[in-house]
């Protein structure tokens, strides 16, 4: 086992957006998709419902996240953020009342709805890291929505993959699955102080759709 492979670290996943397009076909009440009649006859993951909800962006993230976490004995390896639940585990079983309810504030810092419960769950997962635990988040690091509360939690801790720069989000999911494929971490460094903008990075070559399917499917049954 390499050196990296033995560090201790959580990811927090930004959310899919629900109020997208393919949001709305899981909850606006005419909504006619199979996965939003399962919804409302069963409980349905949060991961798969974001899986659905993002595409490609959060499939990479999902993936990428099961497979490298590594979290302090007791505590979940993987959260989402969400607008108005905090940090849910993408293991969570959600109706659709319960679906509406965590996603009904905005992605905004100056939003209580979504600050407040995220900065309440962000506190206690603190309290609860072991010494060398380090927090990295899956999200875009461009603006303060995700920056700005956790970095008031976390401090040095909070870290994002150094390859995110640049790159978009189809980009960024894509890269994460190869990732994920060919065993292999990306960089991790600081949010505190580090670049968050950058020149646009070479596109990466398509997956073969056979990896990306075999790599999705084995994320969401984890």
């Amino acid at each position: 086992m390499n050196e990296r492979s033995r560090q201790q670290v959580i990811f927090l996943l930004s959310p899919a957006n629900s109020s997208s397009f393919r949001g709305n076909l899981l909850l606006s009440d005419s909504a006619k998709s199979a996965l939003a009649q399962r919804l409302r006859s069963e409980k349905v993951s949060l991961g798969e419902i974001f899986t659905f909800i993002s595409g490609l962006y959060f499939r990479g993230k999902l993936a990428y996240a099961t497979a490298y976490a590594n979290p302090s004995r007791g505590l979940p390896g993987v959260a989402v953020i969400t607008p108005a639940g905090g940090l849910v585990s993408p293991d969570r079983l959600l109706t659709l009342e319960e679906l509406r309810e965590i996603v009904a504030g905005r992605i905004d810092a100056s939003d209580s709805r979504y600050r407040i419960p995220l900065e309440r769950d962000a506190c206690l997962l603190r309290d609860q890291l072991g010494r060398n635990c380090r927090v990295v988040l899956l999200g875009s690091i461009a603006t303060p929505k995700y920056v700005e509360p956790l970095l008031a939690v976390f401090g040095k801790r909070l870290m994002f993959p150094a390859e995110f720069v640049g790159r978009g989000d189809m980009s960024r999911g894509g890269l994460m699955l190869r990732c994920v494929r060919e065993q292999v971490q990306l960089s991790y460094v600081p949010v505190a102080g580090t670049v968050r903008h950058g020149e646009r990075p070479p596109r990466l070559p398509k997956l073969r759709a056979a990896s990306v399917s075999v790599t999705v499917a084995r994320s969401i049954v984890r």
